[in-house]
């Protein structure tokens, strides 16, 4: 065994950063910790070590990574997790730690699709509570629901992976989802509880795209929150679309990264 492996830390909490540290664990002379937030649930715990909770911010970020030797960070977390990406984008920039984000491609329309694409979350409560609809499905993975808390119209059915935070909107009902990818699970509870347009975020992935697909079979708009811009200073980040462009990045930055002198 590397008595010296190299240190990998991967910003997690989505199937991508899973598969990613399943790759790299295999790797010799590679060290793999994947860091999951408080209160995150995984199906399954990604292989090698796990560090529960946040650093501290970007300074203590960056304090970690030196402590811990770490020599290549990927930030795997889901595309609405813009408080970690901005932490790790100030916090390799002040370590001098290479940083890749692991982005999933954005949905696009298909044929059939009735979209209407808003900003951000307050945008989304305003045009349903505008529209004509007397029951809009929230299909996300958000603990948060923000202005959509304030809705009494229409009445919004939870469709989450877990229990969201409170305040909760006025008469909502809860529909966890237990299996992801489930288009026949999808199109029943649309049907059965009777809604009208479903209300998601633009998240990627396959967990979302199967209320994507109920609706288009049902005829149901869609209300897609666009993913937030970019953090400062993230264009200077190498970018990757998938676990192996991503697992390829790190062997090639760790490769050609000389290790400190220590002692």
């Amino acid at each position: 065994m590397d008595p010296h492996p190299d240190h990998v830390l991967v910003l997690g909490g989505t199937t991508e950063a899973r598969a990613l540290a399943q790759d790299l664990v295999e790797l010799p002379g590679v060290r793999v910790t994947t860091s999951l937030p408080v209160g995150r649930e995984v199906p399954l715990a990604p292989p090698g070590e796990l560090h529960r909770g946040g650093f501290g911010g970007a300074e203590g970020l960056a304090a970690w990574l030196v402590e811990h030797e770490v020599r290549a960070v990927v930030d795997a977390t889901p595309p609405y997790s813009a408080r970690i990406t901005d932490a790790a984008v100030e916090a390799c920039a002040a370590s001098g730690v290479p940083l890749l984000l692991l982005e999933r491609p954005a949905w696009l329309p298909q044929a059939g699709d009735d979209w209407r694409s808003v900003p951000d979350l307050d945008a989304a409560a305003e045009l349903l509570a505008a529209g004509p609809w007397s029951r809009a499905l929230v299909a996300g993975g958000g603990r948060s629901l923000g202005a959509l808390a304030r809705l009494s119209s229409p009445r919004l059915v939870l469709r989450l992976p877990r229990l969201p935070r409170p305040p909760l909107p006025p008469g909502c009902e809860i529909a966890l989802r237990r299996r992801a990818g489930d288009v026949d699970g999808e199109r029943a509870l649309l049907a059965d509880r009777d809604v009208g347009v479903v209300l998601t975020t633009d998240s990627g992935g396959p967990g979302g795209a199967a209320v994507l697909v109920a609706a288009r079979e049902l005829g149901l708009p869609v209300v897609v929150v666009r993913r937030p811009p970019a953090p400062p200073g993230a264009s200077g980040a190498a970018r990757a679309t998938g676990p192996a462009r991503a697992s390829a990045w790190v062997r090639s930055t760790v490769a050609e990264r000389p290790r400190a002198l220590s002692g």
